[in-house]
């Protein structure tokens, strides 16, 4: 699982170009993973395990990671408060746990040096482990990025990386 999580994790960045203090989006249901309902079988060793395999390869790059939570804590989104900090997220009081955040928000608010809870957020590019539905966490133009990862258990993988808004019409230029 763990290999699959870090190919799925690279493809995306090489695709998406992203760079240092940007924002990446997991949504991770380990209940899909293991070939359960999202929602039924939260496994604290699972979600341990997508988020050690996922700050292997974005920690080395300085990348964000925001663990989006389950809908009992309205997919609220655990991150450094450096992150929040910076991008100007403003702060909720909630602590994830196994059933009302979800083992995969859990498991990242304990491995953070100083994890913060926001309520939303506007990610640079982001992972769907098991349809946990991210897309209220991207900026606005998302795009679909196909890789090899399909499935990471019994979970299917969506990802989607952003870029700004075309804006101006037949006469602008742009980059």
């Amino acid at each position: 699982m763990g290999d699959k999580v870090k190919t799925a994790v690279r493809e995306l960045l090489d695709t998406a170009g992203m760079g240092k203090g940007q924002i990446m989006v997991i949504g991770c249901s380990s209940s899909e993973i293991a070939a359960h309902r999202i929602g039924s079988y939260s496994s604290a060793e699972i979600g341990q395990a997508v988020y050690n395999a996922l700050m292997k390869e974005l920690a080395p790059r300085g990348i964000y990671l925001a663990a989006q939570c389950c809908e009992h804590l309205n997919r609220a989104l655990i991150l450094e408060k450096e992150a929040a900090e910076k991008y100007g997220y403003e702060m909720v009081n909630v602590v994830p746990q196994l059933k009302a955040g979800g083992s995969f928000a859990t498991a990242a608010y304990a491995g953070m040096k100083a994890p913060a809870a926001v309520e939303r957020i506007q990610a640079h590019a982001g992972i769907d482990i098991g349809d946990t539905l991210i897309g209220m966490h991207l900026r606005a133009v998302a795009v679909p990025v196909r890789i090899s990862v399909k499935e990471i258990g019994g979970a299917h993988v969506v990802c989607a990386r952003t870029r700004l808004k075309y804006i101006g019409g037949e006469r602008a230029r742009y980059f």
